[in-house]
Formats: structure tokens, sequence, C-alpha cells
């Protein structure tokens, strides 16, 4: 168990890593508290879509966190450093021929295969907040390890790929990534602690920049061309026409990305 961690479960199922790990920050527990499952009932993704896993074939893990002097602005650097450590562990099990793994922003890994985006994996955030400070923060990462692509949900079967796959079918062993995540997690999360934080490095690690996007938020569809990413804020920058102004977007989902002549839909 690496050093920064202070408790890690693993259970065979669970309704949910997340609300276990947000009762172990309830009562009390030290951070940081890692929670992993071969499978849930009740697992949810961003906008609290479903998540779909099969027992043993996908790393369901959250993180708790009690982070010191991070601001309510700040809270979306937390699943940014997650995803940058995801994104490298995932990188460092595949061969030299695998597909590209990259990011999809605002979080999600996605794979280039055969010009296609197909997502790998999603991270979810849930926060608590003492004034404008976070007190609490829950990070929840599922990724597909080991599905075969036979195996896909029907209305995932176009959108989702697993490391596996990415890899030309080689197995991938969901206790080295979640290893090599943690390994990963740890430094940036010191680093985070000490008022360090590498926007450059997750800015650069988004294929949605420079791409034709459809962008779901609360307030309707955005569509244009993703012209970057704001490094202080964390959100998504949007030019909807020749001329227009750039579109902030804080909260949202890409839904379609067009890089060159890859199409995605995740």
């Amino acid at each position: 168990m690496p050093e920064f961690v202070s408790r890690l479960e693993r259970f065979d199922l669970v309704d949910s890593t997340q609300a276990i790990v947000r009762g172990w920050l309830d009562d009390g527990s030290d951070e940081v508290c890692v929670a992993v499952a071969d499978a849930q009932r009740d697992g949810r993704g961003r906008l609290d879509r479903i998540w779909q896993d099969r027992p043993g074939s996908s790393l369901l893990v959250s993180v708790g966190f009690r982070p010191r002097g991070l601001s309510a602005e700040q809270a979306w650097r937390l699943p940014a450093i997650a995803s940058i450590a995801l994104l490298g562990a995932a990188t460092s099990l595949l061969g030299p021929t695998a597909d590209r793994l990259a990011l999809k922003w605002p979080n999600d890994i996605i794979a280039v295969h055969h010009e296609r985006l197909r997502k790998v994996a999603g991270v979810l955030t849930e926060t608590s907040l003492e004034g404008d400070r976070l007190s609490t923060a829950v990070v929840g990462v599922g990724v597909n390890v080991d599905w075969a692509k036979g195996d896909y949900p029907r209305e995932l079967a176009d959108s989702m790929w697993s490391l596996s796959e990415a890899s030309g079918r080689r197995r991938i062993d969901r206790d080295a990534l979640l290893a090599a995540w943690l390994e990963r997690l740890g430094p940036l999360y010191e680093q985070l602690q000490s008022g360090q934080f590498d926007g450059l490095r997750w800015a650069d690690a988004q294929i949605t920049t420079g791409s034709a996007v459809v962008v779901e938020t609360s307030a309707g569809t955005i569509s244009g061309t993703a012209v970057g990413i704001d490094r202080d804020g964390g959100a998504l920058l949007v030019r909807t026409g020749p001329g227009q102004p750039l579109r902030t977007i804080a909260v949202g989902d890409v839904v379609r990305c067009v890089v060159a002549d890859a199409a995605s839909v995740v």
C-alpha cells in the first residue's frame, strides 16, 4: 500500500464505492482512504449517469481526501490530477502498438481506435465544503480494463472500449493498474496540497483542444470549436462561430468530438 494511503479495503460487491468512502470520511477516517470493488449495484458516472460494469472486468475505486487549503473554485483540480495519474498509469501498462490514450474534457480517458474515439474510463468527484474551502472530497474512477468488445452493452457498443482491447487483447492486470495509478497520484496530491498544480500538463493531455465539439450543459447544447482550456479555472473554451466571442463552459459533457477524421459520441 502506498505510503500516502492510510486505509485500503477491497470488496466483492457493493452498492457504490463512493458511498463507502463517503461514510468513512463522515465517520472521521483519516485521508487518504481507498475502496476497491469487483462490481457495483449502483455505480454512477458524471451527470448522474449509470456506470455499467461486468464483475471482475473493471477497476472500480473511490479515494477519500481531506484537502488542506483548497478552495471551492479549485475543487476541479482533484479530479484533474486523478485523470492525469490514471492516463499515465494506463499508458504505462499498454504495449508499444496500443491505441493512443488521451483525455476528453474534463477527465474522461479515451482511446483513439481506427480513427474513432472510444471511452475507456471516467472520473467522478463529490465534495463537501466548510465555508468556501473543501473539507472532504471523494474521487471515484471506473476503468474498463478487460471487457471484450463482444460483451459491451448494445447501447454503448459504438462508444465504449477497454484497455485490453486498446492493447490488442493483451491481459491488463487490475491490481497493477491500481498500484500504478496510486503511485502517480500520491506525488500529484502532495503538490496540490502545497499549492502547486500543473495546469499545462492537464491541458496538453486534452484531445478536445482544436476539435469540433458538441457540449451538453445545464443551459442547453453548445456546438463549436474547442480552442483550449482555462488552466486557472478548468473551463473548456469554445468558439461557436467566426468572429464569435469565446464561450467559457465550467460544467458540461462533450458528447461529440471530431478530431481530424476521428469522430466520437462518448
